[in-house]
């Protein structure tokens, strides 16, 4: 039998087919757009990354054939965004994702109303406008015949579980993500709801990740060429599912994740709620293995960056990918070269992650010459985003998380240059593992849980997470990067002001 794990991030969608024992079977990708229908404001079409959802699924199916049926499916997905649909299932509107800022009211309405403080130990969710929480307020008041008609907002997993059979069912660490969640007593916050005026009978039940909620529709099934019968399981969102299908399970190391957001995932065995964690802006929620929790640290802008350069700036070596079948991002890399670029970027093209949680920041390219070069340009991409992630790895150990080693996954996983890179800016240790999409994964190993296929998901992780290849800090390399860094931790202090007030 075979296990079928599905990410719905936010530009994409990726479908996977796994044999029990971790070999890929059959995959599949498809890209939707991001709609922008005024300024800063960004949009998914729900139904858009349906239909690409069913594309993905059927043609990984497809590929792996008959001869190993898919018993059961978990979805991995981005977080926060939701979607609000009507008794009938249509979708009312489309979803607002995580790095649209239109929230800051709303935001800073729980700010003056209440405080971060109170939020922060009741959800572990530092205030923000990228919560799900915030994007229902917003929707009431700014489209209330929407919100009037709305019967369930559902984030992408739980809307994916839906439309294949019929359940609302959302897991706890995608529960987590909406910030009116209960993190200890591991129920929706009434006393959240309360506050907000949100009715909780918009939200689905929530269960914990692996949790089998029903069967796949039968016409669905015949559709997308599953199986009927296929069980239908809580997955997570796409950081903790990644985390699991990059074997961390334990403290000490960490997933560093590179897709469209850029993400750092250590593990914790309680929940850690300190000052610490709140004055750097990280949270804490429940890991999709069970009895464990994550905090992320992560920049919005991680490998989007490179696709805006890609679509804006890169038509010759599109040209060139076309012609030499290469992939147009490891060509890209290749004029990048390998040593600390002499221009700096500020990668705050989006709203910001951690640690500044700031929505008015933009971002910057500094050092330009007339002797620059694309490849410098590049390269200063890459480092600013590599910079970024260190200035978290440092407030993190700060924060009283200590990280030995990183593990690789996501597109830039694919890159053994990106990963060099890693280790050098990050001074650790920075594995490669057999699998790069440990999201679908995860969620296929939770999957295989629920179906018995696995005695649980560590006995899964065990069996079947390994490491391809380790990258060590170059120590000729290394110093060079460090001073570099000791510039750019001065670049979003040093204009701060100038950047709000453009």
């Amino acid at each position: 039998m075979s296990l079928l794990g599905v990410d719905v991030g936010t530009t994409g969608c990726k479908a996977i087919v796994f044999r029990e024992d971790g070999v890929i079977l059959g995959a599949a990708y498809r890209e939707y757009p991001l709609l922008h229908p005024k300024p800063d404001w960004v949009e998914l079409d729900p139904n858009q990354v349906w239909q690409a959802t069913k594309e993905s699924i059927s043609e990984a199916v497809a590929r792996a054939g008959s001869g190993d049926p898919v018993k059961a499916l978990a979805v991995s997905s981005q977080g926060e965004a939701m979607t609000p649909i009507d008794r009938d299932g249509n979708v009312l509107a489309n979803s607002i994702v995580s790095f649209d800022p239109r929230t800051a009211p709303q935001r800073d309405w729980w700010e003056q109303t209440w405080g971060k403080e109170r939020v922060f130990q009741i959800t572990g969710m530092p205030l923000h406008t990228m919560y799900s929480l915030v994007k229902m307020q917003w929707i009431k008041e700014n489209q209330p015949d929407v919100y009037s008609k709305a019967w369930k907002f559902l984030c992408y997993g739980d809307q994916t579980l839906y439309r294949l059979g019929g359940v609302p069912a959302i897991d706890y660490s995608m529960a987590g993500r909406t910030m009116a969640f209960d993190l200890k007593a591991a129920r929706w916050s009434i006393e959240i709801l309360e506050h907000a005026e949100i009715d909780p009978d918009l939200l689905p039940d929530a269960y914990p990740s692996g949790t089998a909620v029903g069967e796949i529709y039968p016409h669905i099934a015949d559709e997308l060429g599953l199986p009927r019968g296929v069980k239908l399981v809580t997955g997570g969102h796409d950081q903790p599912c990644g985390a699991l299908g990059a074997g961390i399970t334990r403290p000490g190391i960490a997933m560093d994740a590179t897709g469209t957001v850029e993400c750092i995932t250590p593990a914790f065995d309680h929940p850690v709620l300190t000052d610490g964690m709140l004055n750097n802006n990280y949270c804490c929620y429940h890991h999709v293995a069970p009895g464990l929790y994550v905090t992320i640290a992560f920049s919005f802008t991680g490998g989007s960056l490179l696709r805006w350069f890609r679509d804006n700036f890169a038509d010759k070596e599109a040209e060139e990918a076309q012609v030499s079948g290469l992939d147009v991002y490891d060509i890209l890399l290749a004029k990048a070269g390998t040593q600390p670029s002499p221009v700096l970027v500020l990668p705050h093209f989006t709203v910001t992650g951690t640690p500044w949680f700031d929505p008015h920041s933009k971002g910057v390219i500094l050092g330009l010459s007339l002797s620059t070069t694309k490849g410098e340009i590049i390269k200063a991409l890459i480092d600013g985003v590599t910079y970024e992630m260190r200035l978290n790895l440092e407030a993190l150990e700060e924060a009283g998380v200590h990280i030995s080693e990183l593990r690789a996954i996501g597109g830039g996983a694919k890159s053994r240059i990106w990963l060099q890179i890693k280790a050098d800016i990050f001074k650790k240790p920075v594995y490669s593992l057999d699998v790069s999409e440990a999201a679908c994964l995860g969620a296929a190993m939770l999957a295989g849980a629920a179906a018995g296929v696995y005695s649980s998901v560590h006995e899964a992780s065990e069996a079947l997470i390994h490491v391809k290849e380790r990258f060590e800090p170059n120590p000729e390399v290394s110093p060079r990067y460090d001073e570099r860094y000791h510039l750019y931790k001065q670049v979003y202090p040093l204009l701060r002001e100038f950047l709000h007030a453009m």
